[in-house]
């Protein structure tokens, strides 16, 4: 039993069953995945996958226990691995974080900036993904912190601790009707065609419900990923921005004009995400507090650990 034999799991059961993908994600061939699954099936003496052929289909009923063994494994070896480099006082390293183009584009920067300049020789990975995937990629071990408003409080496996809540404002070009409105409400919004974030995406969710509650169904007229381009198409005059609050900045967003919109829309917020019983490095420690000052490295460290 080796750690490749184990890595070709997992990666299998990420890829679902794609042998190709499986192989890609571990630079190596199709073929030699096939063979290490095969060479761990018959050291253990049990079928990790069902099989039609050479294709894989899924995970027997012995293949969910096996698998849930190797993540542990893999997992522990990793936090191995960490604790060393801690102890031999490294300052070099490597730290992913998986977060959503809002928080990369107008939360992070001064976070990693500063990051940056105390721990010059860490490798920092920003992965721009999509809610869901978040969660995904902490459990396969491809980041170490996750950030996001929505999708990661609903795994097991997973910690999430609250970092900052936000709300929501209303953008529109300069001289729009809606510009000088000091009492902002949802009968006056709908009235006007909105763009605003994809479903699941910066808490889209709240912005639906409102409206719901109110018996209010308003024209979308567009939906985007990122706040940048929301924008863009409110400045062309195709309809009325909601955005997150932290996304508009009055010097960068010429010829734009932000309404409050706290009292129509529920508060959001932003949690960070790590994986159960993840040995943390001092700078990983030091990054969560600098992004949210009372993640302290014994808070999240007990967070962790519980």
């Amino acid at each position: 039993m080796n750690f490749q034999q184990l890595r070709s799991v997992r990666e299998a059961v990420h890829h679902d069953c794609n042998l190709t993908a499986t192989a890609q994600a571990l630079f190596t061939s199709q073929p030699g995945v096939s063979r290490q699954i095969r060479e761990l099936e018959q050291e253990i003496g049990v079928e990790i996958f069902r099989r039609h052929g050479k294709r894989l289909l899924g995970l027997t009923a012995p293949g969910e226990t096996v698998v849930a063994i190797v993540e542990r494994i893999l997992h522990e070896a990793n936090n191995l691995r960490r604790a060393a480099e801690e102890h031999a006082r490294q300052r070099g390293g490597q730290l992913v974080v998986a977060t959503t183009h809002t928080q990369a584009r107008y939360v992070l920067p001064e976070v990693v900036s500063a990051f940056k300049h105390e721990y010059p020789e860490v490798k920092l990975s920003l992965l721009q993904s999509r809610p869901e995937q978040i969660a995904e990629q902490l459990l396969a071990g491809r980041a170490d912190i996750g950030i996001a408003t929505e999708s990661v409080a609903s795994h097991a496996e997973l910690v999430t601790m609250p970092a900052y809540e936000w709300s929501h404002v209303v953008v529109v070009p300069d001289g729009h009707p809606l510009a000088g409105r000091s009492a902002l409400t949802l009968a006056a919004l709908a009235r006007h065609p909105l763009i605003t974030y994809d479903p699941g995406f910066t808490g889209r969710p709240h912005i639906d419900e409102a409206f719901a509650r109110a018996r209010l169904r308003p024209e979308i007229a567009l939906t985007a990923m990122d706040a940048d381009v929301i924008k863009t198409y409110v400045e062309l005059g195709l309809g009325v921005g909601i955005i997150a609050e932290m996304a508009f900045n009055a010097k960068r967003d010429l010829g734009l004009r932000a309404v409050g919109a706290g009292h129509l829309f529920r508060k959001n917020l932003t949690r960070v995400a790590l994986r159960k019983g993840t040995y943390l490095r001092g700078f990983t420690l030091d990054f969560l507090q600098r992004f949210a000052p009372h993640l302290t490295p014994a808070y999240v460290n007990e967070a962790v650990a519980a």
